[in-house]
């Protein structure tokens, strides 16, 4: 693993500073508009795809309570619609890379690598979104390394104080944090 000497950041690969620096201009505007689709009723987690030359291929924000499916995470609802618009289930010969607002949860690793994404950009780290909201992340030990050894590049945790405070008020304001057996 590597990690940059001015933040936090880690990454399975040699940090590339241009790499760094686009997705930390991504994650910060997935956080900018993440509050307004919380106020639509979506949990508050969002993700973006991109292509290789910078062009948005799909972005959505986590559904599961307003569409009542365990699996609608934002991982796996950018991943539908980028597999729906370029009309295939293998999106590897697209070298595509997500965007998420928070570190992906054990049931989004396995979508991910299964799509065929080439490289994951993350904010906020799992523990700490498991403290403040009390959702299950899942087990994912070594996750890291198994991207790793997949092609699979992962950065993160990016630009995380913005979308932990975004994660506080969705709590404070009451919104649902949904488990297993918590319904």
């Amino acid at each position: 693993m590597s990690e940059n000497k001015n933040s936090s950041v880690v990454a399975n690969e040699k940090i590339d500073e241009a790499k760094l620096a686009n997705a930390t201009k991504i994650i910060r505007e997935l956080q900018k508009e993440l509050p307004e689709y919380i106020d639509k009723g979506c949990g508050p987690f969002l993700a973006a795809i991109y292509d290789a030359d910078g062009k948005l291929i799909a972005k959505s924000a986590n559904t599961v309570m307003d569409e009542g499916c365990s699996h609608n995470h934002a991982e796996m609802n950018a991943i539908k619609l980028a597999e729906k618009k370029l009309k295939t289930y293998d999106l590897s010969p697209y070298n595509l890379s997500m965007y998420v607002t928070s570190e992906p949860c054990m049931m989004c690793i396995g979508g991910i690598m299964w799509s065929g994404i080439k490289s994951v950009y993350y904010g906020v780290p799992s523990e700490r979104v498991t403290e403040i909201t009390g959702f299950d992340e899942g087990f994912k030990n070594g996750w890291l390394r198994e991207f790793k050894r997949r092609g699979i590049t992962v950065y993160g945790p990016i630009e995380t104080p913005r979308d932990e405070k975004v994660l506080k008020n969705y709590v404070s304001e009451g919104h649902t944090v949904y488990n297993p057996g918590e319904a």
